[in-house]
C-alpha cells in the first residue's frame, strides 16, 4: 500500500510540474486558444464559400452566324462567368489569358446551325492557362454546363421550328408540350436531409479544434521531455526511484488536463462565439475528445523519446504539422487520396478526430465508429513504444 502510495506521489508531482511550468506562461494558452480562433474567424468572414466568377472573353469570328452582344452570351453562361466582352480577335484573348487579364476565352463555332443542320457536332473550344489542377477541374466543370445549355437552346430553336411546320401543316396539337421542356423534360432539386445546415464556419469549426488539440500535445509534449533529457534531469530520474511509466503517466495526466482546459475553452467558443451546433450526446463528445488527446499525447511522446534535440523536436512536431494540414481530410478529402497516401494519412490521429468530431458535433452520430478504435490503437502503440524506449534509455548505462 506504501509502495503504491509513493507511486501515485511521484505521478502527481510530475503532474503539477508541467501544470506549474505550462501555466507561468499564460500569454501562451491564450494564444493557443484564441489565435486560432482570430484566424478562423477572419477566414469566415472573408470567405463567401462561393467562387468568384471567371472573367471570359466570347471569341466570334467576323463570319459566324452566332450573336454578338455580350447579354446574350451572359444570360446562357449564368453567374459562374463574367463575360467580359464578345471579341473578333483569338490571338488577343489568348494573349489575355496566358497574361492572366482574363480566366477563360471561348472560341465560338463559325456556323453552329449549319453544322447541326448536316448531322454534325459544333465545337466549343476553351481556352484556359492554369497550373493549378482543382481550378483547371472547375473551368472543365463549368465548360461542360455551358455547352449543355447550349444544346438545351439548339434543341429548342429545333422544337419550335419542327412545331411550326407542324402547325402550318394542319396539326395544332404539335404546340401542346413547350419546347423548353421538350428540350429539358426534367431538372434537378437538392434537398440536404443533413441535421444541420452546412456552413463554412459549421464545418471547418471541429475540424481546426482537432488541429489545435493535436498540435498542443505533440509539440508541448515533445519538448517537455526532449527539454528534461537534454538539461541533465533524466540522469537524476536514471538513480531515483521514478520508473519510465510514472514519468510517462505524469506527461499524459498533465497534458491530459491542459488539453481538456483547451478543449473546454474552444468548444464554448465554437457553440457561443460562432454559434456551431453541437448535436452529438456531450459524453461521446467528450470520450472521443479524450481519446483524441491520448493519441496525439502519445505521438509526441514518441517523437520525444527519438529525437536528441530540441530542434529536432521541434522540426519532428512541424512535419506533423504539415502532414495533418495536407492529409487529414482539412483540406482535401481523404477519398481524393491514392490508398498508399490515405493509409498513411490514417496514422494520424488528427484525421480520425476531424471525421468524428464534425460528425458527433454537425450530424448527432458517427458512421465510422471504426475511427475511435484506430485512435485506441494509436494510442496503444505509441505510448508502449515511448515507455520501451525511454525505459531502455534509463536502463542503459
Amino acid at each position: 500500500m506504501r509502495a503504491w502510495l509513493a507511486v501515485i506521489v511521484r505521478v502527481f508531482a510530475f503532474v503539477g510540474k508541467e501544470l506549474i511550468e505550462t501555466f507561468r506562461r499564460p500569454g501562451a494558452i491564450v494564444s493557443l486558444v484564441l489565435g486560432p480562433f482570430l484566424i478562423m474567424a477572419v477566414f469566415g468572414l472573408g470567405y463567401s464559400g462561393v467562387r468568384r466568377p471567371l472573367e471570359t472573353v466570347i471569341v466570334a469570328s467576323p463570319s459566324s452566324q452566332v450573336p454578338r452582344d455580350v447579354a446574350t452570351y451572359q444570360e446562357m453562361a449564368g453567374p459562374a462567368f463574367h463575360i467580359v466582352e464578345v471579341s473578333p480577335d483569338r490571338e488577343a484573348a489568348e494573349a489575355s489569358v496566358r497574361e492572366g487579364r482574363i480566366d477563360m476565352a471561348i472560341v465560338t463555332p463559325d456556323d453552329p446551325e449549319g453544322t447541326f443542320r448536316a448531322g454534325k457536332q459544333s465545337v466549343l473550344e476553351i481556352i484556359v492557362d492554369e497550373v493549378d489542377p482543382v481550378d483547371e477541374n472547375y473551368a472543365a466543370i463549368l465548360a461542360g454546363m455551358l455547352t449543355d445549355e447550349i444544346n438545351q437552346r439548339v434543341i429548342e430553336g429545333a422544337v419550335r421550328e419542327g412545331e411550326g411546320v407542324a402547325i402550318d401543316a394542319g396539326n395544332p396539337e404539335a404546340a401542346m408540350v413547350p419546347a423548353d421542356v421538350i428540350a429539358s423534360p426534367a431538372r434537378s432539386e437538392v434537398h440536404n436531409i443533413a441535421p444541420s445546415t452546412p456552413h463554412v464556419l459549421s464545418y471547418f469549426g471541429p475540424a481546426v479544434l482537432a488541429l489545435i488539440l493535436q498540435h498542443l500535445a505533440v509539440t508541448l509534449v515533445s519538448l517537455s521531455l526532449v527539454r528534461e533529457r537534454t538539461s541533465g534531469i533524466m540522469e537524476l530520474f536514471r538513480i531515483s526511484p521514478v520508473s519510465p511509466a510514472e514519468i510517462l503517466a505524469g506527461k499524459i495526466i498533465a497534458f491530459g488536463v491542459l488539453g481538456a482546459v483547451v478543449s473546454f475553452a474552444t468548444v464554448g467558443l465554437l457553440a457561443v462565439g460562432f454559434h456551431i451546433p453541437i448535436l452529438g450526446p456531450p459524453a461521446l463528445i467528450t470520450a472521443t475528445i479524450a481519446l483524441f488527446l491520448l493519441a496525439s499525447i502519445g505521438v509526441g511522446l514518441f517523437i520525444a523519446v527519438i529525437a536528441d534535440s530540441e530542434r529536432q523536436a521541434v522540426q519532428l512536431s512541424l512535419l506533423v504539422l504539415l502532414a495533418a494540414v495536407f492529409f487529414s481530410g482539412f483540406v482535401l478529402g481523404i477519398d481524393e487520396f491514392t490508398a498508399p497516401v490515405r493509409a498513411l494519412a490514417y496514422l494520424l490521429p488528427v484525421t480520425h478526430g476531424i471525421t468524428l468530431l464534425q460528425d458527433l458535433m454537425l450530424r448527432g452520430a458517427t458512421n465510422a465508429p471504426w475511427e475511435l478504435g484506430a485512435l485506441a490503437l494509436i494510442a496503444a502503440v505509441t505510448l508502449l513504444l515511448s515507455w520501451s524506449l525511454m525505459r531502455r534509455s534509463m536502463t542503459t548505462a
